[in-house]
């Protein structure tokens, strides 16, 4: 590189100039020296040089206007612009040259300087504004030294209000750099690095933004296709265990129950006595009806007796014989009855029913369920499907079964039934009744035990399995 050496260099008079700076709260003073034209001149040229700052729109123009308009300011013969990245291998960039238009990140000077920054980082010499020399750096970079810098290097840190250093100004040329030049730099240098955090700060949140959107557009680009993937239509129902044929005990005639000999889901043997009524009146009853028997027969008797001397009293015979076999079917149904007071199991197994208490002196019709009687081991699932829930079912459907006693444990069932017919359950709610059985039941099934069935349909789409309910409520509401 060719350098021009000028015989007499305005920077000199112009570094004369600047000789006393006190630091106030608003940034130093300069007291300058010289000619008032000169003064003048510069205090304009950095009023301008920062209304230019604060204008600018991009880091990028910034950068352009520090590395070609700092001249107005003080002489140089060369200049760079660098941020600084900490966390990177190579800790400077050039980001500007001055009378460049264009970077290339390929030149050899280019390169030099950032692996200059770089180093001179390390060693921690870059926090404050100051000359820069060769001796500190690397014998191989010192071998560059003159080739790619002129001799006396001003570095001007740009620091941010919470004194973090994010760039510098490099400024180079032939003769030493002044007090008063470097203090002016260092104050035009504040202005610029405030300008830069500002523009930095936008640039990331466009960027963070931007980075943003892309992020979102994937990711509904990647549910929209989702959407089509085929997945298996399911719901969900309460589920029981329920005897499979049971004996169900009913009441055999009218009256009330007097006692109950058996507790809830206990083992019976076949003829065990499950429950009596109060015997009081179908006693009675027998009782009443063997009598009017006995009279009956008395006067059937007499009447027998009488027709051998009075043919008029023979006659009457037929019709006292009627009486006598009324009054037998009356005293055999009361004994009927009375044998009935005492209910008996007709099968073996576990009795279910809700609890004694319950029954006991409630008045029962013939016929009125009051209890079951179940082998333990033979057992089945009622689901009770309600029609809002309700897809469609075929024989054979696979149904997974959590019951309450362990919700963790997936019990694999098929359906054996569905009803046609939606039926109201006692909660007020319109279901089907579904029967399913366990495909390879466990040991510790219990009869009563309740949980929740999970009933697999056909496959459908996965948008139709999310939207199912909505849009079937749409087309409710709308009808299209």
């Amino acid at each position: 590189m060719q350098t021009e050496i000028p015989t007499e260099s305005s920077s000199q008079v112009r570094g004369n100039e600047f000789r006393s700076f006190s630091g106030q709260p608003g940034g130093p003073s300069i007291v300058l020296k010289g000619k008032s034209e000169h003064d003048s001149s510069i205090f304009l040229a950095l009023l301008q040089m920062e209304s230019q700052v604060r204008k600018a729109q991009t880091v990028k123009e910034l950068c352009f206007l520090l590395v070609n308009e700092a001249r107005r300011l003080v002489d140089f013969r060369q200049g760079c612009i660098l941020s600084i990245t900490p966390k990177r291998r190579v800790r400077g960039r050039v980001e500007a040259v001055s009378s460049v238009a264009v970077v290339n990140r390929n030149a050899p000077m280019i390169n030099w300087v950032e692996h200059v920054i770089s180093e001179l980082w390390d060693h921690g010499s870059l926090r404050t504004a100051g000359t820069l020399s060769a001796t500190n750096c690397s014998t191989d970079l010192q071998r560059d030294w003159k080739s790619f810098a002129f001799p006396h290097v001003l570095w001007c840190p740009l620091i941010t209000t919470d004194q973090q250093v994010i760039g510098g100004l490099w400024l180079t040329r032939e003769i030493p750099w002044q007090d008063g030049e470097m203090e002016l730099m260092r104050r035009f240098a504040e202005t610029v690095a405030h300008a830069w955090q500002a523009l930095e700060g936008t640039k990331r949140k466009v960027k963070n933004w931007k980075v943003l959107q892309h992020w979102i557009w994937g990711v509904l680009v990647v549910m929209m296709a989702a959407m089509w993937l085929p997945v298996r239509l399911s719901t969900l129902a309460p589920v029981e265990v329920i005897p499979r044929d049971p004996s169900v005990v009913t009441a055999p005639l009218d009256g009330v129950l007097g006692e109950i000999l058996v507790n809830p889901n206990t083992l019976v043997r076949k003829g065990q006595t499950l429950f009596r009524y109060e015997d009081t009146t179908f006693r009675n009853q027998f009782e009443v009806a063997e009598k009017n028997l006995s009279v009956t027969w008395m006067e059937y008797r007499k009447v027998s007796q009488g027709a051998f001397v009075d043919h008029e009293t023979g006659a009457g015979m037929p019709v006292q014989a009627s009486e006598v076999r009324l009054k037998e079917a009356e005293r055999d149904y009361a004994w009927d009855m009375l044998q009935q007071v005492e209910v008996n199991a007709s099968r073996g197994g576990i009795v279910i029913f809700t609890d004694k208490s319950e029954w006991i002196g409630k008045p029962v019709l013939v016929g009125e369920r009051i209890m079951e009687v179940a082998d333990p081991r033979e057992f089945e699932l009622k689901i009770d499907l309600p029609v809002e829930d309700a897809i469609v079912l075929r024989e054979g459907a696979e149904i997974e079964v959590f019951l309450n006693a362990n919700p963790l444990r997936a019990i694999p069932a098929q359906l054996t039934h569905a009803s046609y017919h939606a039926s109201i359950l006692p909660t007020n709610v319109l279901a089907y009744r579904v029967e399913a059985e366990f495909t390879d039941p466990p040991e510790d099934i219990r009869i009563g035990w309740q949980g929740t069935a999970k009933i697999y349909g056909e496959p459908v789409t996965l948008f139709f399995y999310l939207f199912r309910r909505p849009l079937g409520v749409l087309r409710q509401t709308v009808g299209f």
